[in-house]
């Protein structure tokens, strides 16, 4: 079933904001649906279609010969690929996109939420995901459990100025505005296969006080913009709540974000991590290694609201998401036994965390 789900949604051109995503998110529902979830809901948002023209409205300022401008850019831009301060995609155009929000009761009254996530969206390919670039380094990744962020070449241009590297940068973001969609079977209709499959298992085996909603935002690609709707629609309380998300989990071996960002690290709370470990025996699995991430992935956005969280991912034999950000991210590509012990590690943290 999990794998089924992978090649279907493998099959849409599921592009950020627009309306490969809208029918991706309308496929879900009936998906959740013929899972017997009762209470699904679409919700829209709005958000760019790709991160690549806010990221370049940052990198012309690297062309300034004011300091000031360059260092003041250069901060915008780490506030912006972290989710602390997107305040550029708001000046522009912006496209229509759709969350999907499911709710699976609790057993008894309700005392806490645990919210699993799944990016609905893929994202567009481009020369900056060239195989050569992405498997470089490998042993080093490998050795470190640690990920090279992955715009701190685009933070040191704007900062410094540098022509080359700044004109660099510059073409890199152009290209990748103008590519298509990849077919994202492993980032992220894993995640997304992997929620369905858990939506089967809870739906007649409700959790003891503990209301489940199964998330699946859209343009996490291009900036999280379905998550941060989500957040806003609907507050959840630190004390009772956690966030875990599953992105991309398809690659041969789970791993846990002990912190994540594209420029500086942004660290998840030992608590939240260490509960996530204890999901993994319970689920007879073995404890995922703990990795700093070199992007963004949607959980960011609640630990930056102080709401407990983690994300759960997987990398392959490079350290890294296999063909990642690839026209050859296709089905057969996938580690599905790698998504299901993903997915046996989150079903065993919401059981974990329900016995609290």
């Amino acid at each position: 079933m999990i794998a089924d789900d992978v090649r279907a949604l493998a099959g849409m051109v599921r592009d950020s904001a627009a309306a490969g995503e809208r029918a991706a998110a309308e496929w879900v529902v009936r998906r959740l649906e013929h899972a017997g979830v009762e209470d699904v809901a679409l919700e829209p948002y709005r958000w760019q279609g790709t991160y690549a023209w806010a990221h370049l409205a940052h990198a012309v300022c690297g062309l300034s010969r004011r300091r000031w401008v360059r260092l003041l850019a250069a901060l915008s831009y780490e506030l912006e690929v972290s989710g602390r301060l997107q305040w550029v995609p708001r000046l522009l155009p912006r496209g229509h996109g759709l969350n999907v929000v499911a709710r699976l009761p609790a057993a008894g009254p309700v005392r806490r939420t645990f919210v699993l996530v799944a990016h609905l969206d893929a994202q567009r390919s481009g020369l900056i995901w060239d195989r050569r670039i992405i498997e470089a380094g490998a042993g080093r990744r490998l050795k470190t459990r640690a990920m090279t962020p992955a715009a701190a070449a685009g933070a040191l241009a704007i900062a410094t100025g540098w022509r080359p590297l700044v004109a660099l940068h510059v073409a890199g973001l152009l290209d990748t505005a103008l590519r298509p969609t990849v077919p994202g079977a492993n980032d992220n209709a894993t995640g997304v296969a992997a929620l369905l499959h858990l939506a089967r298992r809870l739906a007649g085996d409700p959790l003891p006080g503990t209301e489940i909603l199964l998330v699946f935002p859209g343009a996490e690609e291009s900036g999280m913009g379905g998550m941060r709707q989500f957040l806003a629609d609907h507050p959840l309380d630190p004390s009772r709540s956690f966030v875990l998300g599953l992105d991309t989990i398809g690659s041969g071996t789970p791993i846990l974000a002990a912190a994540e960002g594209a420029v500086l690290a942004h660290r998840y709370a030992e608590r939240d991590l260490a509960l996530v470990e204890q999901g993994a025996e319970r689920a007879g699995a073995e404890r995922p290694a703990r990795w700093r991430v070199g992007g963004w992935t949607d959980p960011i956005l609640a630990r930056l609201r102080g709401i407990p969280s983690a994300s759960l991912l997987s990398v392959g034999e490079h350290g890294m998401y296999t063909h990642y950000h690839r026209m050859d991210d296709r089905p057969e590509y996938v580690d599905v036994g790698c998504v299901e012990r993903c997915a046996a590690i989150a079903e065993g943290t919401a059981r974990v965390f329900a016995e609290r």
